[in-house]
């Protein structure tokens, strides 16, 4: 009876702890199935998302880019949109003085010929450069003629940050002299001065040159002529001009506490114009007093004859050695201008339907005798100028490769990146209860705390 009952007990007792074993390994699996899913989704709802670290909030921002790429820019004029047109490259002569090139003809409707506004921010590719030009423009005799106000309006769709603007100029054009960047905030609707380029800045834009800028006047625009100077690839000091929206800027350094700079990098829309291509030299006191006489009529009677007569003997005599130097050029190699012959920093040249020979005879090379009849005087007026060229117009003309604006998306540090709606409108993808197109918001029933830009201190979540 023990020997059976002892048997009996040990085999009960051995079946007891098979099936406790069996009950701690299911145990074990269902607590180790646990920790594989506790690592595999954590705590916080967003395991991949930068504007979280793990559960907690932190600030995050869309990727910073070429915020002009693609976009559509309007230009106020263009090369060939009103038909054929010939327009002239810009050389360098010895001396550091420029002439003209050989010339070429745009036409809109000729695909290899078109040089439209889409082609500022396409791919930018050295190898291959594409350019927009504006249509040739008389070029300023004076000062006080009106400036040429060449506008490119680049649209962005939505707010963005700026950290620059830049514009390369083509080869084998010239360089403007006064420039003017505008910024919109309301997508058009108003306009603020973003920055001045001019070689004199108080005479173009009436502000001083390279002004120094205080936390008093953060959002001022400055102009400066140190575009003049700075290196680019192409013939003159400048091939590319790029202006930075926070340098100099005193709260630059602190930028996450400055609503004033975060209000002055912020753009809907960015409007380049073109007011000089360059600045006409100052007249003699001599010709000076000469135009007060045409304009006022001097003294008596006499004195106004006399003053007409001067000048008409003026006009003769530059008339008259236009003529030479055309001839002296006609005999230079391959019939290139002479020099001594141009005075003005660049001129091209439009020429009347009927005068226009056929766009295969210019790109072979057959403008060499063109470009010699082109020769210009600084001192001559407009309408010697015409007389002398008979129903051409001396013209020059803008050129640029590429429009760039580098930023981000304006998210507010509320948004790692932007996409495109169903109405097709671009918006930050907004995180930590924020909402709006650009995070600027809380989300309903989540206005417990106040709304505020993230730093990178705080996240500034919207609370419920």
């Amino acid at each position: 009876m023990k020997i059976v009952g002892g048997g009996a007990a040990r085999t009960l007792l051995f079946g007891i702890i098979i099936i406790c074993g069996v009950i701690l390994f299911d145990c074990g699996d269902a607590l180790a199935g646990s920790e594989i899913y506790a690592k595999t989704f954590p705590s916080q709802q967003h395991p991949s998302d930068p504007c979280y670290d793990e559960d907690r909030p932190r600030r995050c921002i869309p990727n910073f880019v070429n915020a002009a790429f693609g976009a559509a820019v309007e230009a106020s004029s263009t090369c060939g949109s009103g038909g054929p047109t010939r327009y002239c490259d810009v050389i360098e002569q010895p001396g550091g003085s420029t002439g003209i090139g050989q010339c070429h003809i745009c036409d809109d409707s000729t695909p290899r010929r078109r040089f439209p506004a889409s082609y500022l921010t396409d791919v930018s590719n050295p190898n291959n450069v594409t350019c927009w030009r504006s249509e040739p423009l008389v070029t300023l005799q004076s000062f006080s003629a009106p400036p040429d106000n060449v506008t490119l309006t680049l649209s962005l769709g939505k707010k963005y940050e700026l950290t620059y603007v830049s514009l390369q100029f083509c080869p084998k054009a010239a360089k403007p002299d006064s420039i003017a960047i505008y910024k919109s905030m309301d997508y058009g609707k108003t306009w603020q001065p973003f920055q001045f380029y001019s070689s004199q800045c108080r005479r173009v834009y009436g502000r001083p040159n390279r002004a120094t800028i205080t936390k008093a006047n953060e959002q001022e625009a400055r102009c400066t002529d140190s575009h003049r100077y700075t290196g680019g690839n192409g013939l003159a000091p400048v091939g590319r001009i790029a202006f930075s929206t926070l340098e100099g800027r005193p709260s630059a350094s602190d930028f996450d506490n400055s609503p004033v700079l975060q209000d002055w990098v912020t753009a809907t829309d960015v409007r380049v114009v073109f007011n000089r291509l360059h600045i006409p030299q100052q007249p003699s006191s001599q010709e000076q007093q000469q135009q007060q006489v045409l304009q006022l009529g001097g003294g008596n009677g006499d004195d106004h004859g006399l003053g007409l007569e001067e000048l008409a003997k003026r006009e003769r005599e530059r008339e008259e050695r236009l003529k030479n130097q055309q001839k002296s050029s006609a005999r230079g190699a391959g019939g290139l201008l002479d020099p001594l012959a141009t005075a003005l920093p660049s001129v091209h040249q439009v020429i009347a339907p009927q005068e226009m020979q056929s766009n295969d005879a210019v790109d072979d090379g057959e403008s060499g005798g063109f470009a010699a009849a082109a020769v210009t005087v600084s001192t001559s007026t407009s309408s010697t100028l015409a007389s002398n060229l008979g129903t051409s117009t001396l013209a020059h003309h803008y050129a640029v490769s590429d429009f760039a604006v580098g930023g981000r998306c304006k998210c507010n540090g509320h948004a790692a990146r932007c996409i495109q709606g169903k109405d097709g409108e671009v918006a930050c993808e907004c995180r930590h209860n924020t909402a709006g197109r650009d995070c600027e918001r809380c989300r309903p029933f989540h206005f417990d705390r106040p709304w505020a830009r993230a730093t990178a201190r705080d996240a500034n979540e919207c609370k419920g």
